[in-house]
Protein backbone atom coordinates (compact mmCIF):
# COMPACT_ATOMS: atom_id res chain seq x y z
CA UNK A 1 0.00 0.00 0.00
CA UNK A 2 1.61 3.42 -0.85
CA UNK A 3 0.10 7.19 0.81
CA UNK A 4 -1.74 8.18 -2.75
CA UNK A 5 -4.00 5.03 -1.79
CA UNK A 6 -5.70 6.67 0.75
CA UNK A 7 -6.53 9.92 -0.02
CA UNK A 8 -9.24 11.14 -2.30
CA UNK A 9 -6.31 12.86 -4.94
CA UNK A 10 -2.79 12.42 -6.25
CA UNK A 11 -0.26 14.64 -3.37
CA UNK A 12 2.34 16.31 -5.25
CA UNK A 13 5.85 15.74 -3.08
CA UNK A 14 8.06 18.58 -1.93
CA UNK A 15 11.54 17.81 -0.26
CA UNK A 16 10.19 14.48 0.92
CA UNK A 17 6.95 15.75 2.05
CA UNK A 18 3.47 15.07 0.30
CA UNK A 19 1.50 18.78 0.13
CA UNK A 20 -2.39 17.88 1.09
CA UNK A 21 -1.98 21.96 1.22
CA UNK A 22 0.63 24.87 2.05
CA UNK A 23 0.40 25.17 5.25
CA UNK A 24 -2.44 28.54 5.14
CA UNK A 25 -5.30 28.57 6.74
CA UNK A 26 -8.23 30.81 5.93
CA UNK A 27 -8.86 31.50 9.76
CA UNK A 28 -6.56 33.97 11.39
CA UNK A 29 -5.95 32.21 14.66
CA UNK A 30 -5.27 29.00 12.71
CA UNK A 31 -2.81 30.48 10.20
CA UNK A 32 -0.84 31.74 13.43
CA UNK A 33 -1.17 28.80 15.44
CA UNK A 34 0.87 26.97 12.22
CA UNK A 35 2.98 29.81 12.11
CA UNK A 36 3.69 29.36 16.30
CA UNK A 37 4.37 25.56 15.92
CA UNK A 38 6.46 26.41 12.75
CA UNK A 39 8.83 28.42 15.23
CA UNK A 40 8.94 26.51 17.90
CA UNK A 41 9.90 23.04 16.37
CA UNK A 42 12.64 24.38 14.10
CA UNK A 43 13.96 26.11 16.87
CA UNK A 44 13.98 23.23 19.51
CA UNK A 45 14.72 20.98 16.04
CA UNK A 46 18.35 22.72 16.21
CA UNK A 47 18.59 22.23 20.06
CA UNK A 48 20.96 19.93 21.56
CA UNK A 49 20.21 16.42 20.60
CA UNK A 50 20.44 14.69 23.81
CA UNK A 51 18.29 17.05 25.64
CA UNK A 52 15.23 16.06 22.17
CA UNK A 53 16.12 12.30 22.85
CA UNK A 54 15.49 12.70 26.44
CA UNK A 55 11.92 14.13 25.66
CA UNK A 56 11.29 11.91 22.90
CA UNK A 57 11.57 9.00 25.69
CA UNK A 58 9.67 10.77 28.17
CA UNK A 59 6.41 11.67 25.25
CA UNK A 60 7.03 7.38 25.07
CA UNK A 61 6.55 6.87 28.30
CA UNK A 62 3.50 9.08 28.90
CA UNK A 63 1.75 8.17 25.72
CA UNK A 64 1.75 4.57 27.22
CA UNK A 65 -0.01 6.08 30.63
CA UNK A 66 -1.91 8.23 28.09
CA UNK A 67 -4.02 5.69 26.25
CA UNK A 68 -3.66 1.89 28.21
CA UNK A 69 -0.76 0.25 27.29
CA UNK A 70 1.27 -1.44 29.92
CA UNK A 71 4.61 -1.49 27.70
CA UNK A 72 5.82 -0.76 24.97
CA UNK A 73 5.73 -4.19 23.90
CA UNK A 74 2.00 -4.02 24.66
CA UNK A 75 1.70 -1.11 21.95
CA UNK A 76 3.47 -3.11 19.31
CA UNK A 77 1.57 -6.17 19.83
CA UNK A 78 -1.49 -3.74 19.58
CA UNK A 79 0.09 -2.30 16.26
CA UNK A 80 0.99 -5.08 14.17
CA UNK A 81 -2.13 -5.83 12.66
CA UNK A 82 -2.85 -1.82 11.86
CA UNK A 83 -2.52 -1.56 8.18
CA UNK A 84 -2.68 2.18 8.01
CA UNK A 85 -2.03 4.75 10.71
CA UNK A 86 -1.92 8.38 10.93
CA UNK A 87 0.00 10.53 13.38
CA UNK A 88 -2.77 13.75 13.16
CA UNK A 89 -0.50 16.40 14.34
CA UNK A 90 2.90 14.77 14.25
CA UNK A 91 5.28 17.81 14.74
CA UNK A 92 8.83 16.81 14.72
CA UNK A 93 7.78 13.27 13.79
CA UNK A 94 9.10 11.05 16.71
CA UNK A 95 6.09 9.19 17.45
CA UNK A 96 5.39 8.82 13.79
CA UNK A 97 9.03 7.26 13.85
CA UNK A 98 8.01 5.23 17.09
CA UNK A 99 5.18 3.76 15.57
CA UNK A 100 7.46 2.59 12.16
CA UNK A 101 9.51 1.16 14.41
CA UNK A 102 6.94 -1.21 16.35
CA UNK A 103 4.91 -2.21 13.27
CA UNK A 104 7.53 -2.31 10.38
CA UNK A 105 4.59 -3.73 8.11
CA UNK A 106 2.14 -0.82 8.93
CA UNK A 107 2.14 2.71 6.61
CA UNK A 108 2.54 5.13 9.19
CA UNK A 109 1.48 8.60 7.82
CA UNK A 110 2.44 11.59 9.76
CA UNK A 111 -0.04 14.68 9.17
CA UNK A 112 0.83 18.09 10.40
CA UNK A 113 0.01 22.04 9.33
CA UNK A 114 3.63 23.52 10.18
CA UNK A 115 6.67 23.27 8.38
CA UNK A 116 7.89 21.03 11.18
CA UNK A 117 7.20 18.12 8.64
CA UNK A 118 9.75 18.85 6.16
CA UNK A 119 12.38 18.50 9.05
CA UNK A 120 10.48 15.23 10.47
CA UNK A 121 10.95 13.89 6.52
CA UNK A 122 14.34 14.66 6.50
CA UNK A 123 14.96 13.27 9.89
CA UNK A 124 13.56 10.17 9.29
CA UNK A 125 13.69 9.57 5.65
CA UNK A 126 15.53 6.71 5.72
CA UNK A 127 12.96 4.75 7.10
CA UNK A 128 10.79 2.68 4.79
CA UNK A 129 6.91 2.68 6.17
CA UNK A 130 7.28 6.14 7.34
CA UNK A 131 5.74 9.37 5.00
CA UNK A 132 4.79 12.91 6.25
CA UNK A 133 1.72 15.00 4.94
CA UNK A 134 1.78 18.96 5.32
CA UNK A 135 -1.70 19.84 5.72
CA UNK A 136 -4.58 20.09 8.10
CA UNK A 137 -6.05 17.48 10.11
CA UNK A 138 -9.56 19.31 10.13
CA UNK A 139 -9.53 18.07 6.28
CA UNK A 140 -7.39 15.07 5.85
CA UNK A 141 -9.05 14.81 2.28
CA UNK A 142 -8.45 10.83 3.13
CA UNK A 143 -11.02 8.81 1.77
CA UNK A 144 -13.48 7.59 4.29
CA UNK A 145 -12.82 4.42 6.72
CA UNK A 146 -9.25 3.61 5.69
CA UNK A 147 -7.48 4.25 8.69
CA UNK A 148 -6.65 1.64 11.24
CA UNK A 149 -5.68 3.60 13.95
CA UNK A 150 -5.97 7.58 14.19
CA UNK A 151 -3.48 8.95 17.16
CA UNK A 152 -3.86 12.60 17.61
CA UNK A 153 -2.21 13.31 20.85
CA UNK A 154 -1.52 16.39 21.97
CA UNK A 155 -2.93 18.78 19.28
CA UNK A 156 -6.16 18.89 18.50
CA UNK A 157 -6.89 21.21 20.48
CA UNK A 158 -5.26 23.40 18.62
CA UNK A 159 -7.41 23.28 15.81
CA UNK A 160 -9.72 25.70 15.07
CA UNK A 161 -12.87 23.74 15.47
CA UNK A 162 -11.33 21.13 17.84
CA UNK A 163 -15.18 19.26 17.70
CA UNK A 164 -15.28 19.01 13.57
CA UNK A 165 -11.65 17.76 13.75
CA UNK A 166 -12.48 15.02 15.99
CA UNK A 167 -15.60 14.24 13.49
CA UNK A 168 -13.21 14.10 10.64
CA UNK A 169 -11.18 11.71 12.39
CA UNK A 170 -13.17 9.46 13.23
CA UNK A 171 -14.64 9.54 9.64
CA UNK A 172 -11.65 7.97 8.35
CA UNK A 173 -11.17 5.71 10.66
CA UNK A 174 -12.69 2.13 9.69
CA UNK A 175 -15.57 0.49 11.89
CA UNK A 176 -14.34 -1.17 15.10
CA UNK A 177 -11.10 0.34 14.85
CA UNK A 178 -9.46 3.00 17.93
CA UNK A 179 -9.23 6.76 17.99
CA UNK A 180 -6.31 7.69 20.24
CA UNK A 181 -6.94 11.37 21.22
CA UNK A 182 -5.78 13.92 24.19
CA UNK A 183 -6.83 17.60 25.37
CA UNK A 184 -5.92 20.18 27.58
CA UNK A 185 -7.97 20.31 30.97
CA UNK A 186 -9.34 23.23 32.68
CA UNK A 187 -7.08 24.50 35.28
CA UNK A 188 -8.72 27.36 38.07
CA UNK A 189 -10.33 30.39 36.82
CA UNK A 190 -7.17 32.73 37.72
CA UNK A 191 -5.41 30.92 34.95
CA UNK A 192 -7.84 30.29 32.61
CA UNK A 193 -8.49 33.93 32.46
CA UNK A 194 -4.97 34.50 32.13
CA UNK A 195 -4.82 32.25 29.49
CA UNK A 196 -7.65 33.73 27.61
CA UNK A 197 -6.47 37.06 27.67
CA UNK A 198 -2.85 35.67 26.88
CA UNK A 199 -4.59 34.63 23.53
CA UNK A 200 -5.87 37.60 22.47
CA UNK A 201 -2.74 39.20 22.92
CA UNK A 202 -0.36 36.44 20.71
CA UNK A 203 -1.37 37.63 17.35
CA UNK A 204 0.52 40.99 18.10
CA UNK A 205 3.39 39.52 19.75
CA UNK A 206 6.49 39.16 17.75
CA UNK A 207 8.30 35.57 17.87
CA UNK A 208 10.87 37.02 19.47
CA UNK A 209 9.09 38.52 22.43
CA UNK A 210 7.55 35.12 22.44
CA UNK A 211 10.33 33.69 23.34
CA UNK A 212 11.84 35.87 25.33
CA UNK A 213 8.66 35.65 27.48
CA UNK A 214 8.93 31.75 27.48
CA UNK A 215 12.85 31.80 28.70
CA UNK A 216 11.51 34.19 31.22
CA UNK A 217 8.70 31.83 32.28
CA UNK A 218 11.29 29.19 33.03
CA UNK A 219 13.71 31.09 35.18
CA UNK A 220 10.07 31.72 37.36
CA UNK A 221 9.37 27.98 37.47
CA UNK A 222 13.15 27.38 37.94
CA UNK A 223 13.52 29.74 41.08
CA UNK A 224 10.31 28.81 42.36
CA UNK A 225 10.87 25.01 42.29
CA UNK A 226 14.51 25.60 43.73
CA UNK A 227 13.06 27.41 46.57
CA UNK A 228 11.59 23.67 47.69
CA UNK A 229 8.77 24.94 49.67
CA UNK A 230 5.67 23.45 50.45
CA UNK A 231 2.86 25.38 51.82
CA UNK A 232 -0.90 24.01 53.26
CA UNK A 233 -3.12 26.20 51.20
CA UNK A 234 -7.35 26.59 51.59
CA UNK A 235 -9.28 25.39 49.10
CA UNK A 236 -11.46 28.35 47.00
CA UNK A 237 -14.28 26.78 45.14
CA UNK A 238 -16.14 29.01 43.70
CA UNK A 239 -12.43 30.17 41.95
CA UNK A 240 -11.28 25.97 41.20
CA UNK A 241 -8.87 26.17 43.58
CA UNK A 242 -7.89 23.09 45.35
CA UNK A 243 -6.71 23.23 48.88
CA UNK A 244 -3.76 20.98 50.52
CA UNK A 245 -0.25 20.72 50.93
CA UNK A 246 1.34 21.72 47.55
CA UNK A 247 4.58 22.66 46.52
CA UNK A 248 5.05 26.40 45.81
CA UNK A 249 5.62 26.56 42.31
CA UNK A 250 2.76 23.56 41.55
CA UNK A 251 0.76 25.64 43.28
CA UNK A 252 1.27 29.08 41.53
CA UNK A 253 1.77 26.60 38.39
CA UNK A 254 -1.79 25.18 38.73
CA UNK A 255 -4.08 28.10 39.85
CA UNK A 256 -2.16 31.42 38.41
CA UNK A 257 0.33 31.54 35.63
CA UNK A 258 2.00 28.36 33.73
CA UNK A 259 5.77 28.50 34.53
CA UNK A 260 6.72 25.10 33.55
CA UNK A 261 10.62 24.00 34.76
CA UNK A 262 11.79 20.47 34.71
CA UNK A 263 15.08 19.97 35.92
CA UNK A 264 15.63 16.45 33.72
CA UNK A 265 14.44 17.12 30.64
CA UNK A 266 15.95 20.56 30.13
CA UNK A 267 16.19 24.33 29.74
CA UNK A 268 15.73 24.20 26.59
CA UNK A 269 12.90 22.04 26.17
CA UNK A 270 11.24 24.05 29.36
CA UNK A 271 11.08 26.81 27.32
CA UNK A 272 9.61 25.07 24.58
CA UNK A 273 6.99 24.05 26.56
CA UNK A 274 6.35 27.30 27.52
CA UNK A 275 6.11 28.62 23.95
CA UNK A 276 3.93 25.87 22.90
CA UNK A 277 1.50 27.56 25.95
CA UNK A 278 1.42 30.74 25.42
CA UNK A 279 2.65 31.26 21.92
CA UNK A 280 -0.54 29.47 19.22
CA UNK A 281 -3.80 31.80 19.47
CA UNK A 282 -6.47 28.33 19.54
CA UNK A 283 -5.35 26.38 23.01
CA UNK A 284 -9.01 25.29 23.68
CA UNK A 285 -9.37 23.61 27.33
CA UNK A 286 -11.66 21.23 28.36
CA UNK A 287 -13.60 19.46 31.74
CA UNK A 288 -14.36 16.05 31.61
CA UNK A 289 -17.87 16.17 30.74
CA UNK A 290 -16.99 18.38 27.44
CA UNK A 291 -14.19 16.15 26.68
CA UNK A 292 -16.34 12.87 27.20
CA UNK A 293 -19.38 14.89 25.19
CA UNK A 294 -17.52 15.40 22.02
CA UNK A 295 -16.29 10.83 22.33
CA UNK A 296 -20.25 10.72 22.68
CA UNK A 297 -21.44 12.78 19.74
CA UNK A 298 -19.55 9.90 17.78
CA UNK A 299 -20.75 7.44 19.27
CA UNK A 300 -17.43 5.93 20.26
CA UNK A 301 -16.99 3.21 22.43
CA UNK A 302 -14.49 4.27 25.35
CA UNK A 303 -11.46 1.58 25.73
CA UNK A 304 -9.30 3.53 28.19
CA UNK A 305 -10.10 6.49 30.00
CA UNK A 306 -7.12 8.98 31.36
CA UNK A 307 -7.56 12.24 33.33
CA UNK A 308 -4.79 14.01 35.39
CA UNK A 309 -4.32 17.58 36.19
CA UNK A 310 -3.07 18.37 32.97
CA UNK A 311 -5.22 16.93 30.53
CA UNK A 312 -7.93 14.08 29.52
CA UNK A 313 -7.17 11.13 27.11
CA UNK A 314 -8.42 8.31 26.29
CA UNK A 315 -9.16 5.45 23.45
CA UNK A 316 -12.00 4.93 21.79
CA UNK A 317 -13.32 2.08 19.36
CA UNK A 318 -15.69 3.12 16.46
CA UNK A 319 -18.80 1.09 16.49
CA UNK A 320 -20.00 -1.38 13.35
CA UNK A 321 -22.24 -0.30 11.09
CA UNK A 322 -25.63 -1.47 12.17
Amino acid sequence: MNVSSIFLRPLPLLNGVYLLNEGVSEHENQSQTNQAFTNKWDAYSKEDIIEQEKLFEFQKEWYLTLYGFSSEADLAFYLKDKHVIIDAGSGLGYKAKWFADLSPASLVIGIDYSDAVFVAAERYKLIPNLFFVKGDIADTQIKSESVDYVSCDQVIMHTENPDMTFKELVRILKPDRDFAVYVYAKKALPRELLDDYFRHQTKEISHDDMMLLSKQLTELGRVLSELNIEVDFPSIPLLGIKGGKEDLQRFIYWNFLKCYWNEHLGYATSVAVNYDWYSPSNAKRYSSTEFMDMVNTQKLKKIHFHSEEACYSGRFSKPCAV
